[in-house]
């Protein structure tokens, strides 16, 4: 392969910029720069020169082969994080030999060493890219290679299992005893039902990857906007007195105890002649439907009951100046209620994450979707289907983690990586 470099740490100016280099050659390079470096994981003080040139004094390690998070020959300069001593030192590695290294390449070249599977990559670019605590700790767990250890503990049930039937189909003219079949069938039925626990857990687990969204709805000057500029602190939303200002959806995106949550300020509903506040309601209507949570804002307490749904919550706004007891009550003035309905919605989405599992991505349900549906009905077949069965649902469990058909997620799982990773 290449040799290959990159900028690991953030472009700009800081107080360290970390240059990482992989492939065949990383040390000889290494040392081209900065001179001798004996032992390999010891930091060496060294001025870096290119020829007489001095670029600049930094931190130099290398790794073995084998031994690296590439699993390939690798070297690390810590420079002074100025962005033009990155650039002279990049156009030294360049005149070395080396080249630019591609988005997620490093991370590429780990998983293609054996050094990372798959589910593990996919946990680290989640974790590259978490920005609360349940997303982080969901993250770790992945990136930590919980899903391949899950992964080997159901394709060692499913070997014994595989034993005990091709036992059965090689010695079916001879004396076997009579309890292997059930054997096997329990084994079978209950990693059947492990995966569909995990299944069930998808969704939960998939929204503390990605976010919720909370849709905040109701009639024109009910004071959604208000209620999203009170919870941000900040005027994310435009608001007036005149009915119909809110035309298109606005986001607001924050972190709710640890939890991802996007609320929605959307359009007012009601029946309009304007063609674009109808097609802003419209919008509205869908992005309610598929939201998370609903937030019914009223100073009325009118709530759009085809877009109510179990779970929702109805807030009666304006309570500063009106004193409708529907629902909860809260005034983006005073700040009345809007603590209590923050506990309101954490609480709910809380409960819809209890049941979260480890897997969070679709390409890795579907592979345990694969495995289950192969693995139903087992008992109703004769050995030699429930021996391809098992065959299926392993190669189900190894195209999770990555040991086969990895290919065809590779490049849009890196599209989401930076260039140092």
């Amino acid at each position: 392969m290449d040799l290959i470099f990159a900028e690991a740490t953030p472009p700009g100016r800081g107080g360290v910029s970390v240059i990482r280099i992989s492939g065949t050659g990383a040390l000889s390079l290494a040392q081209r720069l900065a001179g001798p470096l004996p032992c390999a994981r010891l930091a060496y003080l060294r001025n870096l020169r290119d020829g007489e040139e001095l670029l600049d004094q930094a931190l130099v390690i290398w790794f073995e082969a084998g031994a690296s998070f590439t699993g390939e020959e690798v070297a690390e300069l810590h420079l002074h994080g100025a962005p033009v001593i990155a650039r002279r030192v990049a156009s030294a590695l360049v005149v070395g030999g080396a080249r630019p290294a591609e988005p997620g390449e490093f991370t590429r070249r780990a998983f293609l060493n054996g050094r990372m599977d798959l589910a593990e990559i996919e946990g680290l670019g989640d974790l590259l890219q978490a920005e609360t605590e349940s997303q982080r700790q969901q993250a770790v767990r992945i990136a930590g290679g919980e899903v391949g250890r899950r992964a080997e503990a159901w394709r060692g049930v499913l070997i014994t299992a595989g034993a005990l039937v091709e036992a059965s189909v090689d010695f079916a003219d001879e004396e076997v005893p009579d309890d292997i079949p059930e054997e096997v069938f329990g084994l079978l039925r209950d990693l059947r039902d492990e995966l569909m626990a995990e299944i069930r857990g998808y969704q939960a687990a998939e929204r503390v990857r990605t976010g919720f969204e909370v849709a905040v709805i109701g009639p024109p000057n009910a004071g959604k906007s208000s209620l999203i500029n009170r919870i941000a602190r900040r005027e994310v939303a435009l608001v007036s007195d005149i009915a119909g200002t809110t035309r298109d959806i606005i986001e607001l995106g924050i972190d709710l105890r640890g939890l991802a949550v996007t609320f929605l300020d959307t359009a007012g509903l009601r029946e309009s002649s304007d063609q674009v506040e109808r097609l802003g309601v419209a919008r509205a209507r869908d992005r309610a439907v598929s939201a998370d949570l609903r937030i019914h804002v009223s100073d009325s307490g009118y709530t759009d009951r085809d877009l109510w749904r179990e779970g929702d919550i109805l807030a009666h706004s304006k309570s500063d100046v009106s004193q409708n007891t529907t629902g909860l009550r809260i005034s983006s003035v005073t700040g009345e209620g809007i603590t209590q309905l923050l506990d309101l919605i954490y609480e709910i989405l809380s409960s819809k994450v209890a049941g979260a599992g480890i897997i969070s991505h679709a390409r890795q349900v579907q592979a345990l979707r694969e495995a289950s549906v192969a693995l139903s009905c087992v008992d109703e077949l004769p050995p030699e289907l429930v021996a391809e069965a098992i065959r299926v649902a392993s190669v189900s469990l190894d195209r999770l983690i990555g040991r086969i058909g990895a290919e065809d997620y590779l490049d849009v799982i890196f599209t989401t990586f930076c260039i140092g990773k």
